[in-house]
Parts: C-alpha cells; sequence; structure tokens
C-alpha cells in the first residue's frame, strides 16, 4: 500500500526504514523523500513509527500530558437527551 503518493513511497519501504533506525519522519524523509512534497503522508508515518515503537508525534505526547482522550481512539458515545413532555393544545 502507498503511504506517500508524490513518491510512490509505499508502507513496506517505511518499515524497512524503521527498521533500519530511523525514528522520526524527518529521518524517514531522507532516506525515500515521503512527506517531503504536499506533507498528506506524513501523520500515515508517525503512526508507522509509533507501532513500531518509534517516538510519537508531538501532538500525541502533549495530549497525554494533558490527559486528553487518545486521538485514535473511538469517541464516547453522546448522552441521550431528557425526554420532553408532550404539549398539549387546549
Amino acid at each position: 500500500m502507498y503511504v506517500c503518493m508524490c513518491h510512490a513511497v509505499t508502507e513496506d519501504q517505511v518499515k524497512r526504514a524503521i527498521d533500519a533506525g530511523a525514528n522520526t519522519p524527518r529521518q524517514i524523509a531522507k532516506g525515500c523523500k515521503a512527506g517531503t512534497d504536499c506533507g498528506s503522508c506524513v501523520r500515515r508515518i508517525q503512526a508507522l513509527l509509533g507501532e513500531h515503537g518509534a517516538r510519537p508525534c508531538p501532538t500525541a505526547r502533549l495530549a497525554d500530558k494533558l490527559g486528553l482522550a487518545d486521538p485514535g481512539a473511538d469517541p464516547a458515545p453522546a448522552p441521550l437527551p431528557a425526554p420532553v413532555a408532550p404539549l398539549r393544545v387546549a
């Protein structure tokens, strides 16, 4: 599966770079140029880094520090509204 369409970089290529020691999106970009053009693949690269034990992105670290919900987690269901009594017309 492609991670970076601009430079035709696959998920396997990114995983190999991580296995070779890359632990930031910038280090991935140095090897295969993924994330250096439009930038739409950077979040996926960050996710792959996180899945392989590399340093998580700064946003995830800040959310964790502040005790905010995990951005990848399913949101909690919204509470049901209180029932409303029917109107009576006189």
